[in-house]
């Protein structure tokens, strides 16, 4: 955080010369605010970083592993390296790790791996709970996949439909998509599961939670075939056990992260307004003070989203936003300025928080508080990511 930010009201930083002395109580619902405080530590518990194995080392398909290699992709993370031997063997599986810690890769590898070897029994389908997300697992399994002649399409919500039945004509290897399309595919007789072999849930919590079950379940159904079973998410929900275990049979379990706790490489804080205070013009001056940053905003509600950009639009802020309401194509084109740098600011419901994959996110604001950890754990595992360490910060009101 800028210091002179800090200097000049010391506002969500601990306890401060100007609430020592006065108990302040919050007047957030929900989710205690303590919970939003918590410094960034750099190293594994054992005091010195793990070093696991080189892509190289594998015996993967020599395109796969070029195409790692062009990634920059050198050693596994840990949740790639656990995952492996087992997803190569055909074991199910349950993985738990924060968010930036590869989690695509830890299954597209592996899958990419047996369908190389047999394309025409590893036909695979991708399931994930946000448009963004399903085109970001489908990018990084075309870059992957290059000069493979492995075919994998995304089918989305919010794009032509006709479109996607046309292309479903082809033959593809991998589906990755949104549990709506898919099924509407499904339903119009476009999608045939019934000899997909695989299934990968990204963020399997939220495909679980009560919005999407039904319809996941059901589309779970019509795969006759399924012999291997994956489940990676950030989160992990107890009241999920039920499902979990239908689901998956003798499954390896590999928690790198408890699930239940916020990334340890992101400083978390909160930022204090009394009700004498203006909110948003604390919060301008807390985004004015890290101006040349690259910042995410949440706000809980599609129109709270569109209310604070078009605010801070009229404010002088290259921001753009990103919700439910808006077009698939615009909801692309504002994140594609937000990866190159022609807004440093986005503005977003939690939609976001699970398809957002940009790695020099420097902030994240809560505008508004979330509504459970859940949520806040994936708001704030968008930055610190790639080595570095992100900053987080939610603004909560005190009496």
């Amino acid at each position: 955080m800028n210091s002179t930010y800090k200097n000049k009201n010391q506002r969500g930083f601990g306890k401060s010369k100007n609430h020592r002395g006065r108990k302040k109580k919050f007047k957030q619902e929900g989710i205690n605010p303590k919970m939003f405080v918590n410094r960034a530590s750099g190293t594994s518990k054992s005091g010195s970083p793990v070093v696991h194995r080189k892509f190289s080392e594998l015996r993967l398909d020599r395109k796969l592993l070029n195409n790692i290699a062009k990634k920059d992709y050198e050693f596994m993370t840990e949740i790639q390296d656990r995952s492996f031997d087992g997803l190569l063997q055909g074991r199910d599986l349950l993985g738990i790790a924060r968010t930036g810690t590869g989690k695509t890769a830890s299954f597209a590898i592996p899958m990419l791996q047996k369908i190389a070897e047999q394309p025409s029994k590893n036909q695979t389908l991708i399931l994930a709970p946000t448009r963004e997300l399903a085109v970001q697992v489908q990018e990084e399994i075309h870059s992957l996949s290059y000069g493979m002649r492995i075919f994998s399409i995304s089918l989305i919500g919010g794009s032509s439909v006709d479109r996607d039945v046309h292309k479903l004509k082809r033959h593809h290897h991998i589906f990755v998509g949104t549990p709506g399309r898919i099924n509407d595919l499904i339903k119009r007789r476009a999608l045939n599961l019934s000899k997909t072999s695989m299934l990968v849930l990204d963020e399997f919590d939220r495909m679980l939670d009560m919005g999407f079950r039904d319809e996941v379940m059901g589309i779970i159904s019509q795969m006759k075939a399924r012999q291997q079973t994956m489940l990676f998410s950030a989160t992990e929900d107890d009241k999920l056990k039920k499902y979990i275990q239908e689901l998956l049979h003798q499954p390896e379990m590999i928690r790198v992260s408890s699930g239940s706790t916020p990334s340890e490489s992101v400083d978390q804080d909160v930022v204090r307004i009394s009700k004498n205070e203006n909110k948003f013009e604390v919060f301008t001056e807390l985004l004015r003070s890290n101006a040349a940053e690259k910042i995410l905003v949440f706000d809980e509600t599609k129109r709270g989203v569109s209310r604070l950009a078009n605010k801070m639009k009229k404010s002088g802020f290259r921001v753009d936003e990103i919700h439910g309401d808006k077009s698939q194509a615009y909801r692309s084109k504002a994140l594609e300025k937000f990866k190159k740098g022609k807004i440093n600011v986005l503005v977003a419901t939690d939609v976001a928080a699970r398809g957002i994959d940009v790695d020099d996110i420097s902030h994240v604001i809560n505008y508004q508080a979330p509504r459970t950890m859940d949520s806040y754990i994936h708001r704030v595992g968008r930055t610190g990511r790639a080595g570095k360490t992100g900053k987080a910060f939610t603004l909560v009101d005190v009496f």
